[in-house]
């Protein structure tokens, strides 16, 4: 899957005919792959090239800072799920201030002139877009019968009775249901971000860890898992290696903080590699215990000792 950043640059290789996902597709979960599989589907049946736009920041930090809801996937990790769903092409475009002020209308007619030959546009049945969400499926159709495209509204699918929704997600997320968000993703739960610098802490009590930077991204519960940790090879997106591994997620109240701050550490079994600045994706096997103080740091050291070994009895 080729990236492009803006359809300007897609529009002056591509010349052939287009049909198009749209939507910001967080976790990609079972409703976004409908979306994207119709396109293709659609693609397949008109000889054209199936193409899904996504934006590279949620709306809402432009538009609604205070509202922004926690990521469930990092900006890499969708592009990588994106990309295994097979179309050929991403237009990732960057939402600014000035693109959230374009007029619903006016952002659909740009669209369907620089991309020449659209064919369809799938989004869910629920879609707003456009300045002040303004626009929506009805006024894609209208402008698809003028500029003569098809429009899909993909009706949410359900599990369980209920829609499946990236709010639906998250709620699982934090509330520790994982079983049931790989459910709702149709695919293991998994946490990828790239790997920090930390305070060392845990080289000094003998378990090196993998610090993931987590600002923004909707993390489980507090508390230690087993877990795999695999390796996204830098600039290439390839799988590096999967390792079995100890996570923990947490403020770690063993120690003095004046301003204590959410971490995920990842300590890899028997890895002895440098992988600072590469992606690293966390899939969740199950949780071994609760976050909790302890007295001092040799009591915090003995129990990552028995974590681990409780761990290996998972793997």
């Amino acid at each position: 899957m080729k990236i492009y950043r803006s359809i300007q640059q897609f529009s002056s290789t591509h010349p052939q005919k287009v049909c198009l996902a749209i939507g910001f597709f967080d976790g990609v979960h079972l409703g976004h792959q409908q979306i994207i599989r119709q396109t293709i589907n659609d693609a397949h049946r008109h000889g054209a090239q199936a193409v899904v736009l996504t934006f590279d920041r949620h709306p809402a930090s432009v538009v609604a800072p205070e509202r922004v809801p926690p990521l469930i996937y990092s900006l890499p990790q969708k592009i990588r799920t994106i990309a295994g769903l097979g179309p050929e092409s991403l237009l990732l475009l960057e939402f600014n201030r000035a693109f959230s002020e374009q007029p619903a209308e006016e952002f659909v007619r740009d669209v369907a002139s620089s991309l020449g030959r659209l064919q369809s546009v799938c989004v869910g049945a629920n879609f707003l877009f456009g300045h002040k969400r303004a626009g929506n499926v009805d006024l894609l159709k209208r402008l698809g019968q003028e500029l003569n495209f098809t429009v899909h509204g993909i009706a949410a699918v359900s599990l369980d009775d209920k829609a499946v929704s990236s709010t639906r997600v998250r709620e699982q997320i934090l509330a520790g249901e994982l079983e049931t968000v790989s459910e709702l993703l149709g695919r293991e739960y998994a946490l990828a971000s790239t790997v920090i610098h930390g305070d060392h802490l845990g080289r000094q009590l003998g378990f090196p860890t993998a610090n993931l930077e987590i600002e923004g991204l909707c993390c489980p519960p507090n508390g230690v898992y087993a877990t795999h940790a695999r390796l996204i090879r830098a600039n290439t997106d390839a799988e590096g290696g999967r390792f079995p591994s100890v996570t923990n997620i947490g403020v770690r109240p063993t120690l003095k903080q004046p301003k204590p701050m959410k971490r995920l550490e990842v300590h890899l079994l028997d890895f002895h590699q440098d992988v600072y600045g590469q992606q690293l994706e966390v899939t969740f096997l199950r949780k071994l215990r609760d976050e909790q103080r302890f007295a001092n740091l040799e009591e915090l050291r003995a129990q990552i000792g028995r974590d681990i070994e409780s761990a290996r009895k998972v793997f």
